[in-house]
């Protein structure tokens, strides 16, 4: 299988101080590798985007981009300059369906050929995003659900107010989406508190709690991401599934001073003493090393660079390893593409079902916190295949 290969490419890790890798996803989570989320269009909603060429290369995947931020949204717009706010968009999006171009595809996620529908939501000058923010920016894809052909709705951002078992509006709009065929996956947020928060909380969304796995295989060494959990909606517990939360590999924004540190601190490390002496004399080098640090020996400046690589969480010179019930959503999402690609008939009550009857719990941790335990994406997949009947969906896909 690729990830086995790609694993065995894998630089041996003695020093758990010193951890410059974090496993691919697909091992992580036990993937199917025959599927891609191929002809599969996922609507991510979030802060910002960018589009990174983990996105855009070898082929643009980014069918539409909505900047929902303003009412009514605004279409085509927002994507050329890299804004604060599109780190967490950005990164979403690379775990949910990078194609890992950057990392020579070690960290591809697990549907790097599905179409993306990018909703940039929120308000132009703020960076907080309340509930009527992400129901604007849910109502565009209501509207446009069909023409994009969009099957998959990631929501790795939560509104204000825990709910209090009543359906809100939020709640409503998910609900309407996954009636109209749509599979709503939520992040439910990563206070480790009894708290669930629209539109985590819709009855119908597969909310996704998160998984500490301490970046192994061993599942002795699994625990408890410290994500909420509780009632949502109507009483529904939440979350239904728990993913991969920490340790989580995603593309950094290109040409931004935390990139180009990466790639400094990285090539610092790796240089010969001749290429390190080039490389102190670079404007970045200049900018990041004290002129003292500079006159260091080659051996100190590289455990420097070691030092600043750990702190600042670089894996690679274009991704870090990240954390949060955001990017265990993400990873859910990956999964229900692969399903849908598998079985393109399967409801979103099917997929919701077949993922937790699959999931694997997670020994001496209570049902509440984790639902139904890990998400198993090689087993859910293989149901999706054995599920029955295998129609064609009544929405035609795109060519």
């Amino acid at each position: 299988m690729w990830y086995l290969l790609v694993l065995m490419q894998l630089p041996f890790i003695n020093d758990l101080e010193d951890v410059a890798l974090a496993l691919p996803v697909a091992l992580r989570v036990n993937a199917h590798a025959h599927f891609s989320g191929r002809g599969v269009t996922i609507a991510i909603l979030d802060s910002g985007f960018y589009p990174h060429p983990d996105l855009t290369q070898p082929v643009n995947r980014i069918v539409h981009h909505v900047d929902a931020r303003f009412d009514p949204p605004r279409s085509g717009t927002g994507l050329g300059k890299p804004r604060a706010m599109s780190w967490h968009g950005t990164m979403v999006a690379g775990v949910c369906a990078g194609s890992g171009l950057r990392s020579m595809y070690r960290y591809a996620s697990l549907a790097p050929k599905a179409r993306l529908v990018l909703v940039s939501t929120g308000k132009p000058h703020s960076r907080h995003i309340s509930e009527d923010d992400i129901a604007r920016a849910l109502r565009w894809v209501l509207r446009h659900a069909r023409r994009f052909n969009i099957r998959v709705v990631n929501l790795s951002i939560g509104g204000d107010i825990p709910s209090d078992g009543q359906l809100t509006p939020l709640d409503a709009l998910v609900e309407e989406a996954v009636n109209a065929g749509m599979v709503v996956v939520c992040a439910i947020g990563n206070d480790g508190a009894r708290k669930v928060v629209p539109p985590a909380s819709a009855p119908s969304a597969i909310t996704v709690g998160g998984l500490d796995d301490q970046n192994s295989l061993d599942r002795t060494r699994w625990r408890m991401y410290r994500s909420n959990y509780g009632l949502g909606a109507l009483g529904s517990p939440k979350p239904e599934v728990i993913a991969p939360a920490a340790w989580i590999a995603a593309p950094m924004i290109p040409n931004t001073p935390t990139h180009r540190a990466a790639q400094l601190w990285w090539h610092v490390e790796h240089a010969t003493d001749e290429e390190l002496a080039r490389l102190l004399r670079t404007r970045e080098a200049r900018r990041l090393i004290p002129p003292e640090q500079r006159q260091a020996p080659a051996h100190w400046l590289r455990r420097l660079a070691r030092q600043r690589i750990n702190e600042q969480k670089f894996i690679h010179p274009h991704y870090q390893h990240v954390d949060g019930t955001s990017f265990a959503a993400a990873i859910v999402s990956s999964v229900v593409a692969q399903m849908l690609e598998a079985n393109p008939a399967l409801s979103p009550s099917q997929v919701k079902q077949l993922i937790v009857q699959t999931a694997r719990p997670l020994p001496n941790v209570p049902a509440e916190r984790q639902g139904a335990g890990v998400i198993d994406a090689g087993a859910a997949v293989a149901a999706a295949m054995a599920a029955r009947p295998l129609a064609q969906p009544a929405s035609a896909s795109l060519p």
